[in-house]
């Protein structure tokens, strides 16, 4: 599919910071031309600077974003989305397709403050967006139909992979994949250290631990293959691979993994249901 073919319309993106302007820079190599987007943020001179290095458009009054898109990114943090869906409900577009960011806020909660059968798409990416590796899952609210999917899906390709899930299963992917890459940070520092430990220096160590993890997940991407048979090749008899392991799973390794997931489960859960 050409970048031409891949575009859908304008798209404003209220709240341009760190997620909502990686976004941006993903929409710009993927099809989406300068003038097909408008962002929007309260500070006047981080807009200046946005439309300076980006060229796109930008306003630091919502309702006009709300007033530009076909579809509308809601980049807000979801203690603020009530205010902005206040502020916005009256402007958009008939039949525009609302995105919303904001973790934790149902999209019944969203549709509730939008006038007429507005469709909403819920999304929950991850940092790694901000560098064009982001794991995106998304739902569809009650007016959304398998095209806003399409295009939701569409706009965070740009940034990274996406993945469609039942809302139900949305804190479940907070817990995995929008906390994930501290679980992941927390590896790579583990590593480092251990390296230190064993008598490598910080710069080497840190080197090493992180190209590590970014190889062997690329590995498990490509290849096709279950972690548990890749495992098996770095783990041959009486090796180092094998005793490490059995470390690991003295330790407890894989339990603390889920354990931590599920914690953040809950707590996304929790922070869901008093928002």
């Amino acid at each position: 599919m050409s970048n031409e073919e891949k575009s859908t319309g304008d798209v404003a993106v209220i709240g341009a910071g760190n997620m909502g302007t990686a976004l941006i820079r993903g929409l710009l190599g993927s099809g989406w031309t300068n003038d097909q987007i408008l962002a929007t943020g309260p500070d006047p001179a981080k807009m200046a600077d946005l439309e300076e290095t980006l060229g796109v458009q930008t306003a630091t009054e919502n309702r006009k974003g709300a007033a530009f898109g076909e579809t509308v990114v809601m980049a807000v943090k979801p203690q603020i989305i009530d205010g902005v869906l206040d502020e916005v409900a009256d402007s958009l577009q008939p039949g525009a397709l609302v995105v919303s960011v904001a973790a934790g806020i149902p999209t019944d909660r969203i549709e509730a403050q939008l006038t007429g059968d507005q469709p909403v798409v819920r999304t929950m990416p991850n940092l790694p967006a901000t560098v064009g590796y982001g794991a995106t899952a998304m739902c569809a609210g009650d007016h959304a139909d398998a095209e806003h999917l399409v295009t939701t899906r569409r706009l965070f390709e740009s940034v990274g992979s996406v993945v469609g899930v039942d809302e139900s299963l949305m804190d479940a992917v907070t817990g995995l994949s929008g906390t994930g890459p501290m679980y992941v940070f927390q590896i790579i520092e583990g590593l480092s250290d251990a390296g230190v430990k064993v008598g490598l220096s910080r710069e080497d160590a840190h080197e090493l631990a992180m190209q590590t993890v970014l190889g062997a997940a690329v590995m498990a991407r490509e290849s096709g293959q279950h972690p548990a048979e890749l495992k098996d090749r770095v783990t041959s008899p009486a090796g180092t691979g094998i005793t490490a392991l059995h470390e690991m799973e003295r330790g407890g390794l894989r339990a603390l993994l889920i354990d931590a997931v599920e914690a953040a489960t809950d707590r996304s859960r929790e922070l869901g249901d008093h928002g």
